[in-house]
């Protein structure tokens, strides 16, 4: 945050910190992120978030109400315009992968959420952000399937769960190797690959 940032609205406020959050999931483990580490990483005090904030939990739920706005309205974007069913796929595929390379802590972010026992406003955030971009992936290939484009007898809910799968697999791999420009490498070559399994066999 920059020496001005005590110039701040309330709206901007939470704003930085959602993006500090994000910024530091990049690099550490977010169940590890503490609020007094955010406000660090603002040079604020935690009593200057918790004017913004009621407490972690509130954070936490703004973040992923972030994540699932922009991560939705990117592919949406990328999408726009392209007739081919299997066009746009493709570049909602690659626009989400953008998305991470850009901002590493998501992942570990939604990965982590989705591992808590508890239901957390969080959690469910993450679960809707999952069902939304499901639900365009089967519009998407319904489409493909009337055009021809897709087999007519492709299982239409088992494709959209692979398309994401094969994102998540991406992110599992390049989180593994502590790279993350290798999911920008990689998925050119597992979008062919899942590609070539749900198009209409010429």
């Amino acid at each position: 945050m920059d020496k001005h940032s005590k110039h701040l609205s309330a709206s901007e406020r939470r704003a930085v910190t959602v993006e500090s959050v994000v910024e530091l999931a990049g690099s550490k483990n977010p169940s590890e992120i503490t609020t007094a580490a955010i406000a660090k990483h603002m040079h604020v005090t935690q009593g200057a978030l918790f004017r913004h904030f009621a407490n972690k939990d509130a954070i936490w739920q703004a973040t992923m109400e972030w994540v699932a706005e922009r991560l939705l309205a990117r592919v949406d974007r990328s999408a726009q315009g392209i007739e081919s069913a299997l066009g746009a796929m493709e570049a909602m595929f690659m626009s989400h992968v953008e998305f991470v390379a850009e901002h590493p802590g998501v992942p570990r972010m939604i990965f982590g959420e989705l591992q808590r026992a508890e239901s957390t406003a969080a959690k469910r955030m993450v679960q809707t952000l999952i069902q939304r971009y499901g639900e365009r992936l089967h519009r998407l290939i319904e489409r493909g399937k009337s055009s021809g484009e897709l087999s007519a007898s492709l299982d239409s809910e088992a494709a959209a769960m692979l398309f994401i799968g094969t994102i998540q697999g991406l992110v599992m791999q390049s989180l593994l190797d502590g790279d993350v420009e290798r999911i920008r490498r990689d998925a050119p070559r597992a979008f062919a690959i899942y590609r070539r399994g749900i198009e209409t066999s010429s």
